[in-house]
């Protein structure tokens, strides 16, 4: 139906203006592209983008995720879900990028096909899409190739194209970006680069193949037209601050411009030969109608928020329809000014095109911002409601008010008694406690029975449930740090009533050959509450230390040794450890040992003649757990006696060295796992292409020899079976190096803390930055996590001055996590870090918080006196000298050490 009435177009008018539509879009092809994908306007073109010569369209559609995706659709056929959707999408590649436009063009020299052209932050990329009969049963195999790229030196934010210059046969591109500057290239070349003037945000881009020109809309809210030979011949700049300059060339000037006085969506400029030269501009509340001049032929006051259009052709001469999408759902078309149909969507359209299929012509393709993708035609769904005759009748307001104020009743009492929302001060639901054992169980639970001749305990752990209120069907997880694990760790629990209890037990114990850099549990319970709401309760309990080392002798030299400073005089050591005091009569408590089970020894020593504690072992990462119990029990022990004055401190050097060894270890390892991964994957498709060769001669009606293709076979697939397990046992190792690198971060933290004193908030901060993740995974690795937030402290709440902070997070360009080359990097970085911690700096969210220190005034406030380091003045702070690169050292006090002062520590 080409016009419809003016009844009809009344109708249309109300539905609007209520939110709904008889008419709707008509669903024949649909799907839903990845899932937690984005889109937005750019990412969607049509076109013969594999050349077929049919006339046929094919989608193209890219997401910010990096995902590129090639469409034919067909009708829907009964067969439904993955097979239909795997039938219609030709190609999926992942790019790695986020993918910002993909334009469809002549872009290759001395060609007249087709290539796709896509558009990413930091790099332009033409492909070659081309597809090959397939010789089995999988049908055609479609295929992108890189006809050539060009890495931007500055973010893009979008792009056009055309035949600038009037050149005809191939297409040239101009990208914009995000400081203002268009980027111009012709082919696999780089032309020339010009900035805009009065620039200050980005705004749509297109080229006017008519008048040789390109339209932008700029921050001041006007339209403007530069024409290209303008372009061409203005000034030369390197960035925006040359501009303008007092020599040579010609400063860039605007050929025209309309000031349209609010924000612009979209540009378009229809190029169809049987319609009138126009430009169409969609604002946020307005659709303007231009000349190539710039003059107004017509504007159209919107009632709505648009979201995307799409001028195309009009059966009408002089006239244009219009496809355009708001945030109601409702697709419109209008012929200029004139509403002709209305559709309703299932989403709010993003991006909007019109494409010929081999089965329909003239669909509507239209994209959401989630990855909807919808192939539709306009059709009508009535809508058989009517509105029920009002009967008329006198108001009788004594008997409204009284219906109000029983209303209103109502919804104050339910107000008081329901229980939606959690109250912060009324009581929990349900409470849990955690029971640890005193004693190990006898017999052991441990699935290794003993580790280097030394048994593997376990322990038992109940909690204890007790609920308050109704709990319904209630599920507790309990999780602990590898290599630990439980007996059981998912529990399925009855209802609970109020004031019910119930309690659950298992057995908890050291399950692999490395020692675990915590020994805490988390509880987890999931429940629902009476008024149907879920609720989820966490808890946290700690395994004794004796589930992962046993009381041992002494080692006669060690490697590695922290001593740590207080202001009481020190315990005796075997009542502080009493479950490691050794049998015999004679007892020492000056010194203990400790033998970790799948690990070193660590002896733990007190002094004699001063208040000095000394841990030392031959591995830096073992000595974390020993450290961590002595400063909590010491707390413990001194709360208990009522001392409120206890300090512990820790003088340095900060064994800087030591823990980069554990940082050196664990890249190394997943350098070799990415190694591995890359052999493996390799030798799998050189295993499936002898497949496929393998089936297609097996399919043959006369087999032809297989040419020792089953030797082959064999000789793959023993390769990959050998690769998997060498793969398999690196990931065993490069779990075992995170766990040993989490002990030496957690020590190292400690340290840090001690040696400056830092409260709970900046321990907190400081760990969350060293320690951004939990375990490593294939996508994203502790390296570049621990590089990127300690980075962000350095530039942030760390720097000098708040203008080092401006000037080094507007120079900070767009890098990805990925695994870096080396550690080097890293390892400065956070001897940085340890460098303006040892200077006063405080760790905070705030930019602002800390503002470099004067010298005289950090070292009154240091406790001691900090070393000052050599830093670059003005600029990035130079490498630390060779000393200050192996240890942050904190000065002593001025006072002189006695000779022999450490001769009261016990000989180990």
């Amino acid at each position: 139906m080409n016009t419809p009435t003016e009844a009809w177009t009344l109708r249309i008018n109300l539905k609007l203006s209520s939110g709904m539509s008889l008419f709707k879009a008509r669903d024949w092809w649909s799907s839903i592209l990845g899932e937690g994908e984005e889109f937005d306007q750019g990412c969607l073109c049509v076109g013969d983008v594999d050349n077929s010569g049919t006339g046929h369209d094919k989608v193209v559609v890219g997401s910010y995720m990096g995902m590129l995706r090639i469409f034919s659709p067909q009708a829907n056929k009964p067969v439904e879900g993955a097979q239909a959707l795997a039938e219609s999408q030709l190609l999926e590649v992942n790019l790695h990028n986020a993918i910002i436009q993909v334009e469809l063009g002549k872009f290759v020299s001395c060609s007249d096909l087709l290539h796709l052209a896509v558009l990413h932050p930091r790099k332009l990329s033409v492909y070659s899409v081309s597809g090959t009969t397939g010789n089995v049963d999988h049908g055609d195999q479609y295929q992108q190739k890189l006809v050539y790229e060009h890495n931007l030196q500055r973010t893009a934010c979008n792009m056009a194209y055309g035949t600038f210059g009037g050149v005809t046969g191939h297409h040239s591109l101009c990208i914009q970006s995000m400081d203002g500057m268009l980027m111009f290239f012709e082919q696999d070349s780089y032309s020339f680069g010009r900035f805009l003037p009065g620039f200050l945000l980005p705004g749509p881009l297109v080229y006017n193949p008519r008048t040789d020109s390109f339209l932008t809309v700029s921050s001041a809210r006007q339209l403007e037209s530069y024409r290209y030979e303008t372009l061409a011949t203005a000034t030369e700049a390197e960035n925006r601050q040359e501009l303008p300059l007092k020599g040579g060339g010609k400063r860039l000037t605007p050929d025209w411009t309309l000031v349209l006085g609010e924000q612009t969506l979209e540009l378009s400029v229809p190029s169809f030969s049987h319609s009138s030269s126009s430009i169409f501009v969609l604002g946020e509340r307005n659709l303007y109608c231009l000349r190539d001049n710039g003059q107004i032929r017509f504007m159209k006051k919107l009632e709505y928020n648009p979201s995307c259009f799409l001028p195309y052709a009009s059966l009408t001469d002089g006239t244009t329809n219009l496809l355009l999408g708001n945030h109601t759902n409702m697709l419109l078309v209008y012929q200029d000014v004139t509403l002709k149909w209305a559709s309703q969507l299932p989403f709010v359209p993003v991006a909007v095109r019109v494409a010929s299929f081999p089965d329909l012509k003239g669909v509507v393709v239209s994209l959401s911002s989630e990855g909807l993708l919808l192939c539709s035609y306009m059709g009508t769904d009535p809508s058989f409601y009517s509105t029920p005759k009002v009967e008329s009748r006198d108001v009788d307001y004594e008997k409204l008010d009284a219906e109000l104020k029983r209303l209103q009743k109502y919804i104050r009492e339910a107000s008081r008694t329901q229980d939606i929302l959690p109250k912060g001060d009324t009581q929990e639901d349900l409470t849990v406690t955690a029971v640890i054992s005193k004693n190990m169980d006898n017999p052991s639970q441990a699935h290794i029975q003993d580790i280097d001749g030394l048994p593997v305990p376990s322990v038992t752990v109940q909690l204890k449930l007790k609920s308050n209120s109704v709990v319904q069907g209630p599920r507790l997880t309990v999780t602990v740090q590898p290599p630990l694990t439980v007996t059981q760790n998912h529990f399925v629990l009855d209802t609970m009533g109020v004031g019910s209890s119930t309690a659950v037990s298992f057995s908890a114990f050291l399950n692999g050959h490395y020692p675990p850099a915590d020994l805490t549990g988390d509880i987890t319970i999931s429940y629902t509450a009476p008024t149907g709401v879920p609720r989820v309760l966490q808890s946290r309990f700690s395994l004794p230390l004796v589930l992962v080392c046993a009381s041992s002798t002494p080692a006669k030299s060690t490697k590695f040794k922290i001593t740590i400073d207080t202001n009481q005089p020190p315990v005796d050591l075997q009542t502080m450890f009493p479950e490691f005091s050794p049998k015999s009569e004679e007892k020492d408590g000056n010194s203990l040992s400790f033998q970790f089970l799948s690990g070193q020894k660590v002896s733990l020593v007190a002094s004699k003649s001063s208040q000095r504690y000394r841990i030392q072992s031959d591995s830096f990462e073992d000595m974390w757990l020993i450290a961590k119990e002595l400063v909590q029990r010491c707390d413990r022990h001194f709360a208990k006696h009522g001392v409120k004055d206890f300090r512990k401190s820790f003088s340095g050097p900060i064994p800087l060295q030591d823990y980069f060894l554990a940082v050196e270890q664990h890249f190394q390892l997943r350098v070799s796992a990415k190694q591995y991964q890359d052999l493996l994957s390799e030798r799998a498709v050189q295993f499936r292409a002898i497949q496929r060769r393998l089936l297609t001669r097996f399919k043959d009606k006369t087999p032809a020899p297989l040419q020792n293709l089953d030797t082959l076979l064999d000789a793959t697939y023993n390769q990959m079976m050998s690769l998997a397990e060498a793969a398999e046992e690196i990931q065993t190792q490069l779990d075992q190096a995170f766990a040993r690198l989490r002990s030496g971060t957690h020590l190292l933290v400690l340290l840090l803390s001690l040696w400056q004193g830092l409260p709970p908030d900046q321990i907190s901060l400081l760990e969350a930055s060293l320690l951004p993740l939990l375990q490593d995974t294939a996508q994203l690795g502790w390296e570049e996590s621990c590089d990127a937030a300690v980075t962000h402290l350095l530039r942030t709440c760390l720097s000098r001055s708040p203008k080092e902070q401006a000037i080094s997070l507007a120079q900070t360009a767009d890098t990805v996590l990925e695994l870096p080359k080396d550690t080097a990097r890293l390892k400065k970085h956070i001897t940085l870090l340890c460098d303006r911690i040892g200077k006063g700096g405080r760790l905070s969210l705030c930019s602002e918080a800390n503002v470099q220190l004067p010298a005289q005034i950090q070292n009154l406030a240091a406790p001691g006196g900090v070393e000052p380091s050599a830093d670059a003045p003005g600029g990035e702070p130079l490498p630390l000298q060779q000393d200050a690169a192996t240890f942050i050292k904190k000065k002593q006090p001025s006072k002189k050490v006695k000779k022999g002062e450490y001769a009261g520590f016990a000989v180990i």
